[in-house]
């Protein structure tokens, strides 16, 4: 309660948590960053050979390595500050991404340096992410745990929205090689927010020596022990192969031979701008819709539409599951429990990225997105077949060590 009798937390509370505001200003340049990114570098690609396939492998490969090390950036999140290894890996994407941006701007971009640094932003990533996303109860008292959630998903959108846009205007106007740069200064200032992060009551890291695979064992079992959140970790496996594959390589495609670059952005800005209206659950169906639109119109208004669409129906899944986890998975072991669900969750995007590509060669573009909008709809049906996802309730666990100078109900 807060010495605030018994009022229920507003989305202002969380804010005046200088910590949290903090994370929240960090993860929202975080999410710009990663927004502008796919569009410049795609059409980087584009320019540099204008090969689908070499498109397909650069934005696999940061996906290969981000999936390659995510249980260990899960072990590292909860053995050391969160904060040092958020503020670390914002730095090392900035830095990454100026070379990127050195490469095109100066003309000595090739398809092998692409993937090299690819490969090195897949890896920072990788150990951000887990840290991120279990930083949120140490920042907020217990009972703004929701309200905190809702506040940081409106801040990765905003960051999203203004990402996307940002991407394809800079890309339209500018080139890719200035797009990157200023991605590169966005990520240093992600870095800038996290560094004014301070928590106390940290959960306690493993006792003794490192010893990562036991700790990876220990975050296994908690995953594992809890049927709703392998099987909606499963569910998203499919689901985000075939979106990534559609969005990130066909879909830059699609705005090079039809409606132009710049409204590519401004259609994925709409996608995340339509989580600000979230007003309604969803369980992972309506990620179908960008792909069906995308396969069967190039009309511009439809296809904003179906994206809005499709990121209300995204948000409400996002906040439901962060308080779900928060609320049901010790702190101490949070962290790699994320690692274990952003692998789940993320494993078969380089393949779609890298298959699409070919199969869409092959197959032709509509027929491979709609067929993709099919997969995604058996998915979650599937999904709903567990009793234990229709039934999911949050059972809240004890609360966690409240942020410095924050006093108890």
């Amino acid at each position: 309660m807060n010495g605030e009798g018994t009022r229920a937390p507003t989305l202002l509370d969380p804010l005046r948590q200088r910590s949290f505001r903090c994370l929240a200003g960090g993860r929202m340049a975080t999410y710009f960053a990663n927004a502008m990114a796919p569009i410049v570098l795609s059409f980087a690609v584009l320019d540099l050979t204008g090969s689908l396939v070499d498109l397909g492998i650069v934005v696999g490969a940061r996906s290969v390595a981000n999936v390659a090390l995510l249980l260990f950036g899960g072990v590292i999140a909860d053995r050391l500050p969160r904060r040092l290894v958020l503020q670390g890996s914002s730095v090392a994407a900035g830095l990454a991404q100026a070379v990127i941006a050195a490469s095109v701007l100066l003309g000595f971009a090739s398809i092998p340096v692409l993937v090299v640094i690819s490969v090195i932003n897949g890896m920072v990533s990788a150990l951000s992410l887990p840290a991120a996303a279990a930083l949120v109860p140490q920042t907020v008292p217990h009972e703004m745990i929701r309200p905190a959630n809702a506040v940081v998903r409106m801040a990765v959108n905003a960051g999203m929205v203004l990402g996307a846009s940002a991407g394809g205007i800079v890309v339209g106007l500018a080139g890719p090689g200035w797009g990157i740069a200023v991605n590169a200064a966005v990520f240093l200032v992600a870095g800038l927010c996290f560094a004014g992060l301070r928590t106390a009551g940290t959960p306690a890291a493993p006792a003794g020596p490192a010893r990562p695979l036991a700790e990876l064992r220990e975050g296994w079992s908690e995953f594992t022990s809890r049927t709703w959140v392998w099987v909606v970790v499963l569910q998203f496996l499919v689901i985000n192969a075939v979106v990534s594959g559609g969005l990130q390589v066909l879909g830059p495609t699609i705005a090079d031979q039809t409606f132009g670059r710049t409204t590519w952005g401004l259609l994925l800005a709409a996608q995340t701008a339509g989580a600000f209206a979230g007003g309604f659950a969803a369980v992972g169906a309506f990620e179908a819709v960008p792909l069906l639109a995308l396969g069967t119109t190039s009309h511009v208004a439809l296809l904003v539409a179906a994206m809005f669409i499709n990121g209300v129906a995204l948000e409400q899944l996002a906040v439901a599951w962060d308080v779900s986890l928060q609320e049901n998975i010790p702190q101490e072991r949070l962290a790699r429990v994320y690692s274990y669900d952003a692998l789940g969750s993320f494993v078969a995007i380089p393949v779609g990225e890298v298959a699409a590509g070919p199969i869409a060669l092959h197959a032709g573009i509509d027929t491979t997105l709609v067929t993709g909008a099919v997969l995604v709809l058996a998915a979650t049906g599937l999904a709903l077949c567990s009793s234990s996802v229709r039934r999911l309730t949050v059972k809240p666990a004890a609360p966690p060590h409240r942020p410095a100078g924050e006093v108890a109900a």
